[in-house]
């Protein structure tokens, strides 16, 4: 077993002392460490293993209308147009990028071979994809190959980082910006440009669009919405750009020569710059997460700097970091909570544990506080492994 790297770098399974301090009264182990990325990665993973759920289920329950807003908030669009819940996985492909300086960096001063880091990298690749299908396909369809789906989450945050270590690794910083605009401006050309047989070209509609008829063309085994799969091949491109835009919010947080006041400025000044282009984008290129379009890929890009500086100035800049401890407990496993979260129906044990204190309430009100209870046994779960200082990564 091996610890001390950040999540971001090949290890299946981490018995190490939490390095940053998090509890009061821990002593911090390195320095080097930011709570901040495992803070927002954390953030991250509790709204898809439970919180937004349970903020969804608070639609038409409190009579207050802007409780209902930000429900709605929490719920992906039919097709164009952009809600809070449509930046969660990709801010989760950015913190994939912004661990890689860190996550490289005592391997690169030691001296580490190039093949190595590939090799590591690799493997990695291949985990996740194996897991991916796995957390897609359960029960998995041994014996009949044409209904498992390839695409996958974990499959497409191991394939941007694989290809983000690469770049990081042989290009510098400003050229893999040029190959991540590069990659958005093709992507747009293709889905603008190249005729779909029966539709024409620049058609973006679910039957008619060029992501669809490459899955149906392409891509084997069975496709999540039947005509197109929106973790398939084509949108694999684009979705790789938000890592590697990842990789540059870590190299700017790495970059001692700059105090952190400076990193701050850097990291919200590059946010509003990708939000601003994204919007200006997707005046002609409309923002929607199943085609996973250009616009929306800069607009997620935004976001996710901006979440980062605000997370980077609250917790790293200004030292308030106690409030954060229970996002880190999530962060520091958020792996293993993602394929826990699948497998085991937190729901149910919650209902069976709390449904006796919140049935003399009104119905409406029995499905939040059953998954606010879910939500807590995840958390308790982690926090039982964080204190045992157990960490699975892959």
């Amino acid at each position: 077993m091996r610890g001390g790297g950040d999540s971001g770098w090949p290890d299946i399974l981490i018995i190490a002392q939490p390095p940053a301090r998090l509890m009061p009264n821990e002593q911090s182990i390195t320095s080097s460490r930011l709570v901040s990325i495992d803070a927002l990665r954390g953030f991250d993973m509790l709204m898809i293993a439970g919180a937004g759920a349970v903020i969804h289920q608070l639609e038409g329950k409190t009579g207050w209308g802007w409780v209902d807003a930000v429900a709605r908030q929490f719920t992906h669009p039919a097709w164009f147009g952009f809600t809070f819940y449509d930046c969660i996985f990709p801010l989760f492909l950015f913190l994939a990028g912004v661990s890689i300086p860190f996550s490289l960096a005592g391997a690169i001063a030691k001296g580490t071979p190039g093949p190595e880091l590939y090799r590591k990298a690799f493997v990695r690749l291949l985990i996740l994809i194996v897991l991916g299908m796995l957390d897609k396909n359960a029960p998995f369809p041994f014996f009949d190959p044409h209904h498992i789906r390839m695409g996958s989450v974990l499959g497409r945050i191991g394939l941007a980082g694989f290809v983000s270590v690469v770049l990081y690794l042989n290009v510098g910083s400003a050229r893999r910006l040029a190959i991540a605009g590069g990659i958005l401006f093709l992507y747009y050309a293709a889905l603008m440009l190249v005729p779909v047989p029966g539709f024409g070209a620049g058609n973006l509609s679910f039957e008619g669009n060029l992501v669809g008829w490459f899955d149906r063309t392409f891509l084997p085994g069975r496709l999540l919405q039947v005509t197109y799969d929106e973790l398939g091949i084509l949108t694999q491109f684009p979705a790789m750009c938000l890592t590697m835009l990842g990789v540059h919010a870590g190299e700017i947080l790495k970059d001692s020569s700059f105090s952190q006041q400076a990193r701050f400025r850097r990291l919200l000044i590059a946010g509003m710059v990708c939000l601003g282009l994204g919007l200006l984008w997707s005046l002609h290129f409309p923002i929607a997460k199943r085609l996973w379009t250009s616009s929306f890929i800069l607009v997620t890009s935004g976001l996710s700097f901006t979440f980062m500086a605000v997370f980077y100035g609250i917790i790293d800049v200004v030292g308030f970091k106690k409030w954060a401890f229970p996002l880190v407990v999530v962060g520091m496993n958020s792996l293993t909570i993602y394929m826990t979260f699948h497998f085991v129906d937190f729901g149910h044990t919650s209902k069976l544990l709390f449904a006796g204190l919140y049935q003399p309430l009104d119905p409406k009100w029995h499905g939040v506080l059953e998954s606010l209870g879910a939500l807590l046994l995840v958390w308790s779960f982690l926090f039982v492994l964080y204190r045992n200082k157990i960490f699975f990564k892959a």
